[in-house]
Parts: structure tokens; sequence; C-alpha cells
């Protein structure tokens, strides 16, 4: 069976603050032209997308460099819906151990629910790995996918700093972006569609290849045996 976990690209969909509006529109037209084409414009981490690690990591690979097998993984759901509220920290205590992750698991998907918030102002506030958490994934070897904005806070101010302001307490810095990308783990970010999913499950996750990219938009399907 196949799922598609991934958002619609498509005008005025939410963005990570800071990030380029999206904007798909008509160019030709059946009418005017007989065919049709349309223009996007988007940053590289709009809707369901990949990171690179040359996306907090200014030595990191870009995403074309990243080997094509890498967004092919064998995925664990960790089903925290629920379990987590507004920008409540995940401890490394919610995942798994390493005695329980099998050798072919490269990937875990962690639901938190807030898939259910996208397009309202607190998806913003979904819950965030620790640094700690990360660190268990690196030591596990495995990458992470969620149902959010990504693994580390979210400011909560649409204007606000990519780089954070203390001061009005907004998150500063990127600890679990850092830890995953820096062992070169796959992070998959703004999935949906996770609930009743089975407990394992093949992820696809094929990027753009765009040339030094740090991150790409990716079709994020699920697949597994009925």
């Amino acid at each position: 069976m196949f799922r598609d976990l991934s958002r619609p690209i498509e005008t005025g969909m939410p963005t990570y603050p800071g990030d380029p509006e999206v904007t798909l529109s008509p160019d030709a037209t059946h009418a005017e032209d007989g065919y049709a084409t349309s223009e996007l414009q988007t940053g590289s981490h709009a809707g369901t997308h990949v990171d690179a690690p040359r996306h907090t990591l200014a030595g990191g690979k870009p995403v074309d460099a990243v080997g094509v097998g890498s967004f092919a993984l064998d995925a664990r759901l960790v089903d925290l819906a629920g379990e987590f509220d507004a920008r409540e920290p995940i401890t490394a205590a919610a995942l798994p151990t390493a005695g329980s992750v099998r050798d072919d698991c490269d990937l875990l998907v962690v639901h938190t629910g807030w898939a259910d918030r996208w397009g309202a102002d607190s998806y913003r506030d979904h819950p965030y790995l620790t640094a700690a958490a990360a660190e268990r994934c690196r030591d596990l070897g495995v990458g992470v996918g969620l149902d959010t904005f990504g693994p580390d806070p979210t400011p909560s101010a649409p204007t606000a700093s990519k780089s954070g302001d203390p001061s009005a307490g907004e998150p500063t810095g990127t600890p679990a972006h850092d830890v995953l990308l820096g062992a070169g783990l796959p992070i998959v970010e703004n999935l949906c569609s996770l609930a009743d999913l089975p407990d394992r499950f093949r992820l696809y996750a094929f990027p753009l290849r765009l040339r030094d990219g740090d991150g790409s938009p990716v079709r994020a399907v699920a697949e597994w045996e009925a």
C-alpha cells in the first residue's frame, strides 16, 4: 500500500518564519497559448522537504551531493500524538532505545499530531527535540521525520529573525539540526497523514537535484505490505 505524506505546493501555503512566500501561477494557458505551463516561486524548505547538511552547517554537503539512496528509508513510527503540549521538549526518554531499533531502521518518524494545525498560527508552537533526543537518534544511527516545521523550536512570530531573539523569548540556534545533519542523518519536515500508519514502513522522500542546495521540497510517500 502507498500513502502520500506530503503537503501540496500552492500559493500562500504556510512557510517557516522569514522564509520566502510560495506562489504558483499560470504562465501559458490552453486558451491563449494552446498548452499550459506554470511559474513556481518557492524557498528550498517550503512544504514537505528534506534538509541537507549545508542547511545549518557551513561545511556540510549540499543536497545534490547526498547519495540518492539516502532518501529511500526504512522508517519506524514513533506515535507521540497527544503526549506533548505546545513548545514542550521531546526528551530522549520518549524515543526508542538501542535494543528496540532494528539494524534496518533508517528513520524515526515522529507523529506529534501537530499536522492538524497546518495553516494556523499554532502550527509554529510544535513540540521539539531536545539536543539529548537528537543525540539519541545520532547514537542509534537514525534520522528523523516530523509532522512539524522541524526538530528545533520555531519562532512564534511570522517575521521573527531566523537567528531568533532571546530578549523576546524566541528560540535561538539549531542544536537538534546540527547534531543530526552533522552526522549525515536525514531530516524530513512538514510530513502529514501519519495517523494509523503501521509501525514499520518504507519512506521515499527524493529531493530535486538543486545544485549546491541546502534542502528541497519532496513528494514523501510511505509504502508497506497490506
